[in-house]
């Protein structure tokens, strides 16, 4: 079994990496709501940043997030090959990935920790 400090890093990580991209999906949202992109641009804004709230509200649900990592990871890729396409790749994209490919691989249920305090 992982030690107390390996699994509270663990889910530390889990927790901030989906509370983080929930937030910036919000603010996605409301950006593209409140017209700070123009056409297809705000379009693909608010349907990418709908979906990206979506999944990344189930990836911090433990039952639900390897769909929410999922439904993630593909949302990252459109955005960044959008974003590449136009010549401005979000390397963000590639950091937040990473993370939920990590945990995704490691999964959330079950996690308990060694009688080592370490």
């Amino acid at each position: 079994m992982p030690s107390r400090s390996l699994v509270r890093a663990f889910l530390g990580l889990y927790v901030v990496l989906g509370l983080v991209v929930l937030v910036e999906s919000i603010g996605t949202v409301v950006a593209a709501t409140h017209g700070d992109s123009h056409g297809h641009d705000r379009l693909h804004a608010l349907i990418l940043g709908s979906f990206e709230i979506f999944a990344a509200a189930l990836f911090l649900v433990p039952r639900t997030m390897r769909w929410g990592a999922a439904g993630l990871l593909v949302i990252f890729l459109l955005a960044f090959a959008i974003h590449a396409s136009r010549g401005s790749p979000p390397l963000t994209l590639l950091v937040y990935a990473a993370g939920v490919l990590f945990v995704r691989v490691h999964g959330v249920q079950g996690y308990r920790w060694s009688g080592a305090t370490a």
